[in-house]
């Protein structure tokens, strides 16, 4: 769990009123190590799809997913309005795209364009990490420019 939300839940309940406010702090930090093992304790993963999820992240143009999958199960076609990487942590994934599937055993990377429809399958028990991202804003939140100073040059 990140530690923001460990501080922010005091080792209590989950779901989303309690995570509230904890998954877009300015830092972050997580053991993905135990993120994974807590993947196989949510009641998603006994479900028949077989698969479960944790956002970790969750900014207006970011989003950081780790995501779990049991051997031979599938995420059916869908697509992503920003672009997105997998990073497989462990296992092995494949992502059937229009013209090409990609195999993503362990330790490998992929960076998918926007709207590129893709299946997920599981050949093995897999966890990997989802990385969305969109265009950023027209401003940047938080930071306001500041005004520029006239330089004087006096002429002599």
């Amino acid at each position: 769990m990140a530690t923001a939300q460990k501080k922010a839940l005091g080792g209590t309940g989950a779901g989303h009123k309690a995570i509230e406010g904890t998954l877009d702090r300015p830092l972050l930090e997580f053991d993905l190590n135990a993120e994974r093992e807590k993947l196989h304790q949510d009641e998603a993963w006994g479900q028949p799809t077989g698969r479960s999820s944790r956002t970790l992240v969750k900014h207006a143009d970011l989003r950081i997913v780790l995501i779990g999958m049991k051997a031979n199960t599938q995420m059916h076609e869908h697509m992503a309005a920003g672009r997105i990487s997998v990073q497989t942590l462990s296992g092995h994934i494949r992502l059937q795209l229009p013209d090409q599937a990609v195999d993503l055993p362990a330790g490998h990377l992929l960076a998918l364009d926007q709207c590129v429809p893709h299946d997920v399958e599981a050949l093995e028990e897999s966890e990997f990490l989802l990385t969305l991202s969109w265009p950023p804003r027209p401003t940047i939140q938080g930071r306001k420019s500041r005004p520029h100073k006239k330089v004087r040059h006096d002429k002599k």
